[in-house]
């Protein structure tokens, strides 16, 4: 995700962090910073995990409007 995100990088923005919020917010910034993380990574593993049942769906409506119509004719005597 970050390729080129190495220690100095890190330090410098916990610093920054530091700097803008403050020693007694930044817990709570980080706290609040990892149920977001944890909530993003919900949401998308639940949709991923519903990904196959659709897909599965679209493909049977997709064989039912390809298939070739029935024939549903009558003789008439």
């Amino acid at each position: 995700m970050f390729p080129s995100l190495g220690m100095p990088e890190l330090v410098l923005i916990l610093v920054i962090a530091l700097v803008v919020f403050g020693p007694k917010q930044l817990p709570e910034v980080g706290k609040a910073l990892s149920r977001t993380l944890n909530e993003i990574r919900r949401a998308s593993s639940s949709a991923f995990a519903q990904e196959p049942e659709a897909t599965k769906e679209v493909k049977e409506e997709v064989k039912e409007e390809t298939a070739p119509p029935q024939s549903t004719t009558t003789e008439v005597p």
